[in-house]
C-alpha cells in the first residue's frame, strides 16, 4: 500500500494532546511507558544525577474561543470541523494566542482536506496525481469543491468554500505559508503514492514530506504572527527535525499496527539486515533479531533530539512552548518504552495515562524540558544490551543528549522530587485534566450553537 497514508500524522497523531477520550488508537500522549529494566550487563554505570530544581508548573491551558472572540459564520464552522476531525488537536489550537490560532486552524484543515484526497483509495491514480500536484491552487478557487469521496472526513472536502474563503480571510503571510507547504506537501504524496521506503535517506524524505514540512509551516507560522523571533522559522532543518523525531517515533511504535493494516514505513536498508521481509520481524523465532532491528531505528530517532532542545531553547511565548513541547517529550518517553521490547511486535506498547499528564504539566519551560529528556535517554542507557549491534551509536548519541541537557551540571530524573511535591504536581495534572476535558467539550457546544 501507499506509503503517504500517514500523511497528515503529525496533525491526527503526534499532536493529539489533550486528554485521552476513550479507546481509540493511541497517540503520543497516550503511550505507555516501559520502566526500568535493569541495569544493562558489560556496560559502563552512568554517573548518578543530582536532583534538579522542580519544573515550573503553569495554569491550565487558555480556555478555546469563546463569544468574545466575535466569531463569524465561516470560522465557526471552521472551528466545528476542527473538533469533528480532531477533537484533541482543537484544544491545542485554540490554547494558542491571538490570530496565530485561526491560522493555524485554516492550516489544519487544509492539510486535512489534502491527506483526504490521499487516503481515498476510491480515486483513480491518473486523477489523483494532478489533483493532489494542483491542491494548493483550489485555495483560491471559491468555488471548488469535491463530492467523490469516500472518506469519513470528506466535509473539509464538500464544503471546501468555506474553508478556502478564511484561508482567503488570513493576513497574506499566513496564505503565503499555508500555500506553500501544501504545494509541497501534495508534490510529496504524489511521489510516495506507489514507491516503498527503502533507503534510510528515503526514510527522513517521506518523513519530510508529511511531517518534517509541518514542522516547517507551523514554525513560519509562529515567526510570522511576530510572536516568535524569525529564525524560528528561517532555521527549517530545526524546524524538519522536530517533525522528524514526531513521525519516527510513530513509525517506530506502530509497526505490528502497520502491518495488519498492509503498510510498510520501516526502511528497507534497515530491516533487511535482520530479515528477508519486514512482516518476519514479527515472528516468535525471529524476535531476538526483531529487537535489534528496532533498536537501531530507535537510534537513528535519538538524532534529532539535539536539534529538538535547540529549537525549543529559541521560543519564547508560552503557548507557543507548551504546543511544540508538549508532543516532544511524549515522543522521548515512548521510544523509551519501545526500546528493547519485544512487546512491539507483539501489541501495543503504551505509556501510563498518569505519566502522559504529568508530562504535559511538567514541559513547560526548556530547563524542565531538558530534565525530561535526560530522564528517559538515562531509562534508554540501562537497557542497551552489551551485545546490540547499535549499542556503541545509541551510547554517542545518549552522550551527546545528556551535555545539552546538563548546562549547569548533572540534573536528575523527576522521580527523585520529594513526596509533597509529587503530590502537588499530580493534584494539579488531576484538576488539569479535567479542565481540559470541560473546555474541549465547551468549546465543540459553543461553535455548533453558533450554526443554530
Amino acid at each position: 500500500m501507499a506509503a503517504s497514508t500517514k500523511a497528515v500524522s503529525l496533525f491526527k497523531r503526534t499532536l493529539a494532546l489533550s486528554p485521552p477520550r476513550g479507546p481509540p488508537r493511541a497517540a503520543l500522549g497516550r503511550l505507555r511507558g516501559g520502566g526500568r529494566r535493569g541495569q544493562r550487563s558489560g556496560a559502563a554505570t552512568p554517573c548518578p544525577p543530582s536532583p534538579p530544581a522542580p519544573p515550573r508548573l503553569q495554569p491550565p491551558l487558555c480556555p478555546p474561543v469563546s463569544p468574545q472572540d466575535s466569531l463569524g459564520l465561516g470560522l465557526r464552522t471552521c472551528y466545528r470541523y476542527l473538533n469533528q476531525t480532531s477533537r484533541s488537536f482543537a484544544a491545542v489550537i485554540q490554547a494558542l494566542d491571538g490570530e496565530l490560532r485561526h491560522a493555524v486552524c485554516i492550516f489544519y484543515l487544509v492539510l486535512r482536506a489534502l491527506d483526504t484526497i490521499e487516503d481515498d483509495m476510491t480515486i483513480s491514480l491518473d486523477v489523483k496525481v494532478p489533483m493532489l500536484h494542483e491542491f494548493h491552487s483550489y485555495l483560491y478557487q471559491p468555488d471548488w469543491k469535491y463530492m467523490e469521496s469516500k472518506e469519513k472526513d470528506r466535509q473539509v472536502l464538500e464544503d471546501f468554500p468555506t474553508i478556502s474563503m478564511e484561508f482567503r480571510n488570513l493576513s497574506k503571510v499566513y496564505q503565503d505559508v499555508i500555500s506553500d507547504i501544501c504545494h509541497k506537501m501534495g508534490v510529496g504524496m504524489a511521489e510516495f503514492l506507489e514507491k516503498k521506503v527503502d533507503s534510510q535517506r528515503e526514510w527522513d524524505k517521506y518523513c519530510h514530506y508529511v511531517a518534517g514540512l509541518v514542522g516547517i509551516g507551523l514554525s513560519r507560522l509562529f515567526s510570522a504572527s511576530e510572536l516568535e523571533d524569525p529564525i524560528v522559522g528561517q532555521d527549517t532543518e530545526l524546524a524538519n527535525s522536530m517533525g522528524l523525531f514526531l513521525q519516527k517515533t510513530n513509525i517506530i511504535r506502530d509497526y505490528l499496527e502497520d502491518q495488519l493494516e498492509g503498510r510498510e514505513f520501516w526502511p528497507r536498508e534497515v530491516w533487511s539486515r535482520y530479515a528477508k521481509k519486514l512482516s518476519d520481524l514479527a515472528k516468535p523465532e525471529n524476535i531476538d533479531m526483531a529487537v535489534q532491528c528496532l533498536n537501531e531505528l530507535i537510534t537513528n530517532a535519538l538524532y534529532h533530539v539535539p536539534d529538538v532542545l535547540t529549537y525549543l531553547s529559541r521560543l519564547k511565548n508560552q503557548t507557543v512552548f507548551n504546543f511544540c513541547a508538549i508532543p516532544q517529550v511524549m515522543a522521548i518517553a515512548t521510544l523509551a518504552a519501545c526500546y528493547n521490547n519485544k512487546q512491539v511486535f507483539r501489541g501495543v506498547v503504551k505509556i501510563r495515562k498518569g505519566q502522559a499528564v504529568t508530562l504535559m504539566m511538567d514541559a513547560t519551560n526548556i530547563q524542565a524540558v531538558k530534565a525530561i529528556m535526560y530522564q528517559y535517554v538515562e531509562e534508554i542507557y540501562q537497557k542497551i544490551p552489551s551485545t546490540d549491534p547499535s549499542s556503541n551509536k545509541t551510547q554517542q548519541i545518549i552522550t551527546s543528549i545528556r551535555t545539552m541537557s546538563l548546562p549547569d551540571g548533572p540534573m536528575a530524573s523527576r522521580h527523585h522530587y520529594s513526596p509533597i511535591y509529587l503530590s502537588c504536581a499530580m493534584l494539579l495534572a488531576a484538576l488539569s485534566w479535567q479542565y481540559l476535558s470541560t473546555i474541549s467539550k465547551a468549546t465543540e457546544e459553543y461553535v455548533q450553537a453558533g450554526e443554530n
